[in-house]
């Protein structure tokens, strides 16, 4: 079978890169190639961001009605594609299509539409005074650098295009180079329903050289990027000298705090799903399972006993609930912190080891579900970023320790709190340091409200009006109405 080559997409031309480099793409499901794509270098990144600042100035003046319909138009086509875009997120990432089908081509859809409607709708700001009117009016931030990572390719590229776009922008975007797939439909989607060339442009290719060119280029007037931590310092280190608007969604080390008086059974499908989902490859994923002493053991087997029935292998088998890791690199890393944890003093207790899978599953990057106990909650396995299936469980004996767990360390992007005590469900999230706190729930997600973390989580916040206001540059226009000044 002849493997697909992707190619950039520069004022409205699908073209390699400019110097022909090309990279491998891996399925990890088989560690297969599945794709080649182009090694863009900084003359790629010239050429698009010198297509989206010409193309700017035409879009910045298309009426809103039109914005909006564009981004209703490529919603249709995602959603008459959504099998076929399910299976490539799949093979791209190695996660089960079901979850593909069900969250992250549906979100996807969501996120134009969303944002199509918000931008008809949203209010205009103004204030009265006794002798004047003020009111804010929205321009275009310009040519805009959205970064994108590879957990989760299409559902946050939507997140991110769909607001831009909307609010008049021109785009560069380059997706991870270890998941292009779905990016490269996007952007013929795009195409097709009609928006103009050099507004969306796509540059595929590695962080430190599309990625930092990006960043850096002096036309690039705002970056959003979703990614690590370590990655986001350094965009912030390039980005902030020249004074480019910036959101930064970063790690997390995300704590689930269950108390003894939870909906038992409720928890443990909750607990165990914001764990494991997408292979706990979710910023947002509660691997740090908190748990009130004298539910602590009765928890601990109900979580092993459910994770028996969690099939690990074929991404396109239905009854796969754990597909694979991105890469062969990243579960390396992963199994460097199951080592960590058993120097620490830590048990595994379930999973830990790479499955027994048949051909062609037995080259994926395949690893069982792992639940740790027994650690210290300040070791360096319970408090850094693993991002992978791998939960560790603590016990605490009051609230106030729960919170000083939960808040031990330097990430703050989201929360789960589980109890049936509502006074304690409102005092427990408000004192939690974190962009995000879900009770009694757990990735419920309203797209109006603000997405974002605290500490080494992120900078900024996206989300509704609060993505309207970041890809755009307010100005308060102020109108006398005669009389003294």
């Amino acid at each position: 079978m002849s493997i697909p080559g992707l190619r950039n997409l520069v004022n409205g031309a699908f073209v390699s890169a400019k110097e022909g480099g090309l990279l491998d793409n891996l399925g990890p499901a088989t560690g297969e190639i599945i794709a080649r794509i182009p090694r863009s270098t900084k003359a790629d990144v010239d050429a698009a961001v010198a297509a989206a600042k010409t193309a700017l100035p035409a879009w910045a003046k298309t009426p809103v009605a039109e914005r909006a319909a564009l981004l209703d138009r490529v919603a249709d086509r995602l959603e008459a594609r959504l099998d076929e875009l399910a299976a490539l997120e799949s093979r791209d990432t190695g996660k089960p299509v079901s979850l593909a089908k069900s969250l992250d081509i549906p979100r996807a859809i969501a996120n134009f539409r969303f944002f199509a409607d918000l931008v008809r709708t949203q209010p205009g700001e103004s204030s009265a005074m006794a002798d004047a009117l003020n009111y804010t009016h929205r321009a275009p931030a310009g040519v805009c650098a959205l970064i994108t990572p590879w957990n989760l390719p299409l559902y946050l590229l939507s997140w991110k295009t769909a607001p831009a776009l909307a609010m008049g922008n021109t785009i560069v975007a380059k997706p991870s180079e270890l998941t292009p797939m779905t990016a490269s439909v996007l952007a013929e989607i795009l195409m097709e329903a009609g928006c103009p060339s050099g507004v969306f442009n796509l540059v595929h290719g590695l962080g430190a050289e599309a990625g930092d060119a990006l960043v850096s280029h002096p036309d690039v007037a705002l970056v959003s990027f979703t990614g690590g931590t370590a990655t986001g310092a350094k965009v912030a280190a390039t980005a902030a000298p020249q004074f480019k608007k910036l959101s930064l969604e970063l790690g997390g080390k995300n704590p689930s705090l269950v108390f003894a008086d939870c909906d038992f059974d409720k928890t443990v499908q909750g607990v165990i799903r914001s764990a494991f989902l997408n292979q706990g490859q979710i910023c947002l994923c509660g691997s740090r399972i908190l748990v009130e002493r004298p539910l602590h053991d009765r928890f601990v087997d109900a979580l092993l006993e459910e994770l028996k029935a969690w099939k690990v292998g074929d991404p396109a088998d239905p009854a796969t609930k754990i597909g694979a890791t991105i890469s062969a690199d990243h579960r390396e890393k992963v199994e460097g912190y199951l080592k960590l944890a058993m120097d620490e003093g830590g048990t595994i207790r379930c999973g830990g080891k790479r499955p027994g899978l048949p051909a062609p599953f037995d080259g994926g990057f395949f690893l069982e579900p792992t639940v740790i106990t027994g650690l210290n909650a300040t070791c360096r396995a319970a408090t850094e970023e693993i991002f992978g299936p791998v939960v560790t469980v603590h016990p605490f004996d009051t609230e106030e320790e729960a919170l000083r767990i939960a808040n031990g360390t330097k990430y703050g992007l989201a929360a789960s709190v589980w109890t049936s005590d509502l006074k304690r469900a409102h005092r427990v999230s408000q004192a939690l340091e974190s962009g995000m706190v879900w009770v009694n729930t757990w990735l419920h997600r309203d797209l109006r409200v603000p997405f974002g973390g605290v500490k080494a989580s992120g900078v900024g916040r996206e989300g509704g009006r609060y993505s309207l206001e970041f890809f755009s540059e307010a100005k308060n226009i102020c109108i006398h109405l005669g009389g003294p000044a």
